[in-house]
């Protein structure tokens, strides 16, 4: 299974604690530019997408609510990345 599985897998099984990294690269992975925000946020925008993600760092995690934000975005690109 590779990393980018693995990671996968990881947000899947576990909403409640998805690490800010592993939510940067996934958003990455899935066709989002990070288009901003500093400090303990980062924002990404997708070409023809309307939703975009913003995440928060906190201690090192993203709140519940943005990874179910994040699952909604793998269930729908996911094949694509």
């Amino acid at each position: 299974m590779s990393t980018k599985s693995k990671r996968l897998a990881s947000i899947l099984a576990n909403p409640k604690q998805v690490r800010f990294d592993d939510a940067c690269k996934t958003a990455e992975q899935l066709g989002f530019v990070h288009g901003g925000g500093a400090g303990s946020h980062r924002a990404y925008q997708r070409t023809g997408e309307l939703i975009g993600l913003n995440f928060q760092n906190r201690n090192g995690f993203i709140p519940p609510y943005q990874a179910r934000q994040l699952i909604a975005m793998i269930e729908k690109y996911g094949d694509l990345a």
